[in-house]
């Protein structure tokens, strides 16, 4: 994005990183990469979402540090005993921010705004459908198409009424989640009325927490604090200083030239949590770290080869090298901390020997591959490129010849969604504590038999499927978990991939910080957060 000229390229001086107003609180947030943009339902990366939380609310909200749900802007909701018509109230009194390329706002949040944040996602004719390449992957990959029958305004600008075409069971809780942001249809038409859409994807205008002031790509995004219908945060200012390098980050924390950072080195956490200045904060991740074949392109449409790969893998290396012990071997793609996992799956053992012997009897020989590894550290990776180095070594061993390939970080995401990859890293961190958001997302394939765009095995399983979808419809949690745990069985006998860890999540954070909780979801929010001098 362009620097705004009414701002000036000096309000992104590095000196401003730390410094503000007369009394102002300016609290530094050590982020791990840029963000594609601002809307979170054009993104899927943490990153990305990360980077456009502070502007935005959705109809519903996670309480922080928890996956329960409570009201946002929606100050209430009604389900039919059908489970067929989900009517919300909007809160009264809602402001949007004013934006910093001339948008003034004149009227608060109503139905409108609603219905124009799905239907840009749902309806081919809606006028920014297309604008930022129009893909709107987390909409899709949830189903959304095939679940929506309309949303509509009720009685009145404050009512709005989702109607469904089958019961949903998670459909609450995904409606907190990022794709779900509420934004500004005045906003929306302020600037397609001057000829500029894209500004609308690139500075952000919402009803959250903090408001949009600048971006410098790969440096620094600026927001400040709104007085909305959240309450006014207690910092002033809000900076996310981007610094790719976990090493970098720290030496800015210990240098109090940030107070939160993300995704810590596993060798810095001793000396982290000896630091008189700094609290370690942990929790168990509600996430997965893998290594995906393309299930799509040969050998690895046979289940056997790719169990010969995940045989060949020594999964307790990677754990104890990179994550150095912070994180569990993964045999199944959701935690042991979410309910419906199955822990009588059995999981792989490690076994080159008969690896290779697999490979052979399914007549692979001379295999050349490549092995994708992400650019950037994530809470379920805390080094890829390690990672891909000793899957590679392991690989080596059954007579498997392997390349490292990487791209910028937005890059890689959407090659790897493209399925250009033959192998490759990725991982996920659950967005609602419902395993649906595991296996429908990273698993699940659409109604004509094509993988989701965050199915980066590109394997379809209709049994699978079937069960998934399934699980989804019913409202009893007993009932769910036994299908679950039957889809959990059919992934391990299939083995679309490696499930290599999960791990624990570790968020350093200055003493002075006060009020900052850990998610379960991986977000990382501000509103509740203090900071002392």
């Amino acid at each position: 994005m362009k620097f705004n000229k009414l701002l000036g390229a000096a309000l992104l001086a590095s000196s401003m990183l730390v410094a503000g107003a007369a009394n102002a609180k300016t609290l530094v947030y050590c982020s791990e990469g840029s963000p594609e943009n601002f809307t979170p339902s054009i993104n899927t990366t943490g990153t990305s979402f990360d980077a456009a939380r502070p502007v935005y609310n959705r109809l519903v909200q996670f309480t922080p540090g928890t996956t329960q749900v409570e009201p946002a802007l929606a100050e209430s909701w009604t389900v039919s005993p059908d489970g067929l018509t989900i009517t919300f109230k909007l809160r009264p009194g809602v402001k949007f921010h004013s934006g910093v390329n001339g948008f003034t706002p004149t009227r608060d949040l109503n139905a409108e705004d609603v219905i124009w944040s799905f239907d840009r996602q749902w309806k081919p004719d809606h006028p920014y459908a297309k604008v930022s390449a129009g893909s709107y992957d987390y909409f899709n990959d949830m189903a959304m198409p095939d679940l929506l029958e309309s949303i509509t305004k009720g009685d009145d600008d404050m009512t709005v009424v989702f109607k469904l075409k089958k019961p949903n069971a998670p459909i609450i809780a995904n409606l907190a989640m990022d794709f779900a942001a509420i934004h500004s249809a005045e906003y929306a038409k302020y600037l397609l009325d001057k000829g500029t859409p894209e500004q609308f994807d690139q500075i952000p205008v919402g009803t959250g927490s903090f408001s949009f002031v600048d971006y410098q790509k790969d440096a620094v995004i600026r927001f400040k604090a709104f007085d909305g219908w959240a309450g006014k945060p207690k910092i002033d200012d809000l900076v996310y200083a981007i610094t790719p390098d976990a090493t970098a980050r720290y030496a800015k924390l210990k240098a109090n030239e940030c107070q939160v950072m993300i995704a810590p080195n596993p060798a810095d956490l001793g000396d982290m949590k000896s630091n008189p200045d700094v609290n370690v904060l942990e929790q168990a991740g509600l996430n997965i770290g893998y290594y995906a074949m393309n299930n799509q392109k040969p050998p690895f449409d046979k289940p056997e080869v790719r169990k010969a790969f995940a045989m060949a893998i020594d999964r307790d290396a990677i754990i104890k090298e990179v994550y150095q012990g912070a994180g569990q071997k993964a045999k199944n793609l959701i935690p042991p901390t979410m309910w419906s996992y199955d822990d009588s799956v059995q999981d792989v053992a490690y076994d080159p020997e008969k690896a290779k012997k697999m490979l052979e009897e399914a007549g692979v020989k001379d295999l050349k591959i490549d092995i994708w590894w992400m650019p950037v550290q994530r809470p379920y990776n805390p080094n890829a490129k390690r990672m891909a180095e000793m899957i590679q070594a392991d690989l080596a061993k059954i007579g498997v010849e392997s390349t490292l390939v990487s791209y910028e970080w937005g890059e890689y995401r959407k090659r790897m969604q493209a399925g250009e990859h033959m192998t490759g890293m990725l991982g996920w961190t659950g967005d609602n504590g419902d395993p649906d958001n595991f296996f429908a997302v990273l698993l699940g394939c659409n109604a004509e038999g094509k993988p989701n765009g965050n199915n980066i095995p590109k394997w379809c399983n209709a049994k699978f499927q079937e069960v998934v979808n399934k699980a989804a419809t019913i409202t009893d949690q007993a009932e769910r978990t036994k299908l679950y745990q039957e889809a959990q069985k059919i992934q391990a006998e299939e083995m679309p991939q490696v499930n290599i860890a999960h791990s624990t999540v570790f968020e350093p954070i200055r003493k002075s910080v006060t009020g900052y909780k850990v998610s379960p979801l991986g977000s990382h929010e501000f509103q509740n957060v203090d900071i002392t001098e």
